[in-house]
């Protein structure tokens, strides 16, 4: 008979294994000593060791689901009950408890990360649902169409959620893009109609830029062009394959109009330029006309000027203030010569003159009594009252005066 810790084999070659409830049979053993049949049975432990470790890494470490967990724990839980082994089964049950509730653990550490991705992929496609409702409102029909596409490139990135609420976000997302796309459309059916009308007008308006263009009516129809100019920027872009063709015409026919127009102003620009040289030395005549002494002859001798003046025509319109200036500055100084020459002798004026200046200077002699009877009372604060109501009436009295020089007076 042989044994060890946790076997032993009688000597009818029964092999037993030694458990907490007492000795279970293991097997029988007839090929060989004791000591072989025990090693044999020692070895199977040892293989249920090696897989119970195995088993155990691989819930650790991989992604085996619960169900194949338990599946693998039940197979080798009947291999430790069935007793066909030789060492410590109890501690083999032990690990295969452990194990059991080490797959539990894990089943609920997935349900919850599976709950939390479903929150976030949730939250991610709520999000993303807001956000193209926001851009199904956009004008910016460019950037817009680029980031809808790239929210379904998001959203098919995302894990699904449960059928119900999965099919009602994809429909309020689909929508939202659905409604931008409508948008669009209609923005620019929109635009393409604007731009046929807008070929339409500009057609029109080349016809009548190219029927002006050989015009020698040079005002009004530069006029017109920049009428015509104005109502081409009003009218819009026309389609990109007519708008460039439209512009070279309207432009070309332009430029004849002014081409001709531009020779025929430098021809005037010249005899402009020789006028203004003329009626520069006619303003220099006319200023040593001043400071006027003899108003009769300054009058004959302007009035020559003049007649000779509006004969030569007309001068550059830059030039035409500075020039027509110096001739107006000769003419006012004449003007206020004739209006000082008669105030001097209009008796009227004298008279009027004369007898407001007698009203102030019997005012101020009176206001001069009333000082020194003041100053005599002792009532100082009437007489300074009164010294500057004097210094009024004085100013005036000179400034009256001084007006009646002009009469000679």
């Amino acid at each position: 008979m042989s044994s060890d810790p946790w076997g032993r084999v009688d000597e009818t070659g029964t092999v037993y294994v030694r458990t907490a409830d007492g000795e279970q049979v293991v097997g029988s053993w007839a090929a060989g000593s004791p000591e072989e049949a025990l090693a044999y049975f020692e070895r199977k432990y040892e293989g249920l060791v090696v897989e119970i470790g195995l088993l155990e890494k691989r819930v650790r470490t991989t992604d085996l689901s619960a169900k194949d967990a338990k599946t693998a724990i039940d197979h080798l839980r009947e291999q430790v009950d069935a007793h066909h082994a030789v060492g410590d089964l109890a501690a083999l049950r032990t690990r295969l408890d452990t194990l059991v509730g080490t797959v539990e653990t894990r089943r609920e550490e997935r349900r919850q990360q599976r709950a939390k991705q479903s929150d976030e992929a949730r939250q991610a496609k709520e999000d993303l649902v807001k956000e193209a409702e926001q851009l199904a409102q956009s004008d910016q029909w460019r950037s817009a169409g680029e980031r809808l596409r790239a929210l379904v490139d998001t959203w098919k990135g995302l894990p699904r959620l449960d059928r119900k609420s999965d099919d009602e976000l994809w429909h309020r997302f689909s929508h939202a893009r659905s409604a931008f796309s409508k948008r669009r459309k209609g923005h620019f059916a929109h635009l393409d109609s604007q731009r046929e009308d807008a070929r339409r007008t500009k057609e029109r308006l080349v016809s009548e830029a190219e029927a002006l263009s050989g015009s020698t009516d040079w005002g009004p129809t530069a006029a017109r062009y920049r009428e015509l100019m104005a109502d081409w920027k009003a009218a819009g872009r026309a389609q990109r394959e007519h708008e460039d063709d439209l512009w070279n015409r309207f432009r070309g026919a332009q430029d004849v109009f002014f081409a001709a127009r531009g020779s025929v102003f430098a021809e005037r620009d010249a005899e402009q330029a020789e006028n203004l040289k003329l009626k520069e030395e006619l303003a220099g005549e006319a200023e040593k006309i001043l400071p006027v002494t003899d108003l009769k002859g300054a009058r004959a001798a302007f009035r020559s000027l003049n007649e000779r003046w509006e004969a030569i025509g007309h001068v550059p319109r830059d030039a035409r203030p500075k020039v027509e200036g110096r001739m107006h500055t000769v003419e006012r100084a004449i003007q206020e010569a004739e209006e000082a020459e008669w105030r001097r002798t209009n008796p009227e004026a004298r008279a009027r003159a004369e007898g407001l200046t007698g009203q102030l200077r019997s005012a101020v002699d009176k206001l001069r009594g009333q000082i020194e009877q003041a100053r005599a009372q002792g009532n100082n604060a009437r007489a300074d009252k009164l010294e500057r109501e004097l210094e009024g009436r004085q100013a005036l009295l000179d400034q009256a005066l001084k007006g009646l020089q002009e009469f000679g007076g």
